[in-house]
């Protein structure tokens, strides 16, 4: 899943492209995409794009006297640039192509979505904060004002465990399972201890890595082409999705915790007291 570091170079890879440009024509492929009809998706053809910007994982093409096309990649969404559109309208099908947004240029840009799980999301809105998940955002720890005091008062009184309620949108816009792991190792903390346990001294390097970890994924990724933000996500991630691997800081093995939808991956030295983590799914499956 596409998360802050990587929408955070989409926006600033479409911003080069599409600003000052008009959308002639935004074609859905899978009727599943768009998430609102009024102002119906036509309402943005004509308009010229203003700014792109970032809202959590949300982007957000603004236009000058027009509505604003708010996208939500999703799982497995993505956006694929083109120099130079195809003839024709797309032909709806079993492809991944879920939408299409030509600029007067010839050029343009489509939304796919790979899987049988349509979860990408479109919505044509007078106000981002039309849009729900945009409407329950958290605040951006990239921010100007995203201080420590700010992550402290955030996570006071929070039951949850840390990988949880950082990847809760509604406490923190645009971390999700990949960044959290990421966040957590960096900081040498357990996925699951209780966010509201963290002494001062904790919350200090919480913030901390939590800061880091996603700047220098967003000045990594800066500048990349679309097609190659994902290569860069996987290769500057130490520890999600490289279970059984060794731990690029002291060299334990990096341990995995399997959900339902999901995992996550951790280093027992670094995290845990070199301690592996229950893993009920998998002791399940063991038996």
């Amino acid at each position: 899943m596409p998360e802050l570091p990587e929408v955070e170079a989409l926006k600033d890879f479409l911003a080069e492209r599409v600003v000052g440009h008009e959308i002639v024509r935004v074609l859905p492929v899978a009727v599943s995409v768009l998430k609102t009809y009024d102002p119906p998706l036509t309402a943005v053809e004509g308009h010229a794009v203003t700014a792109v910007r970032r809202h959590g994982k949300f982007l957000d093409l603004v236009t000058g006297d027009g509505p604003h096309l708010v996208t939500h990649l999703a799982r497995a969404g993505w956006l694929r640039w083109r120099d130079r559109l195809p003839d024709g309208p797309p032909r709806p099908g079993k492809g991944p192509l879920a939408l299409r947004v030509a600029l007067e240029t010839g050029e343009g840009f489509d939304l796919t979505e790979a899987g049988t799980q349509k979860r990408l999301a479109v919505y044509v809105v007078g106000d981002p904060q039309e849009v729900p998940g945009v409407a329950r955002l958290g605040p951006d720890p990239l921010a100007a004002d995203f201080d420590e005091a700010r992550l402290a008062a955030l996570l006071s009184g929070e039951r949850r465990q840390l990988k949880g309620a950082l990847r809760d949108q509604s406490l923190i816009a645009g971390v999700g399972n990949a960044y959290s792991d990421e966040i957590l190792h960096a900081a040498r903390m357990s996925p699951f201890k209780l966010a509201a346990t963290l002494t001062p001294a904790q919350t200090h390097t919480l913030y901390e890595a939590l800061r880091s970890t996603l700047a220098e994924a967003v000045d990594r990724s800066r500048g990349l082409a679309a097609g190659g933000l994902k290569a860069e996500k996987k290769s500057g991630l130490r520890v999600h999705g490289r279970t059984g691997e060794p731990c690029p800081v002291c060299g334990d093995t990096i341990r995995e915790v399997s959900f339902s939808d999901s995992s996550l991956q951790y280093c027992p030295t670094c995290q845990t007291g070199g301690k592996p983590l229950a893993d009920r799914r998998m002791s399940r499956l063991l038996k």
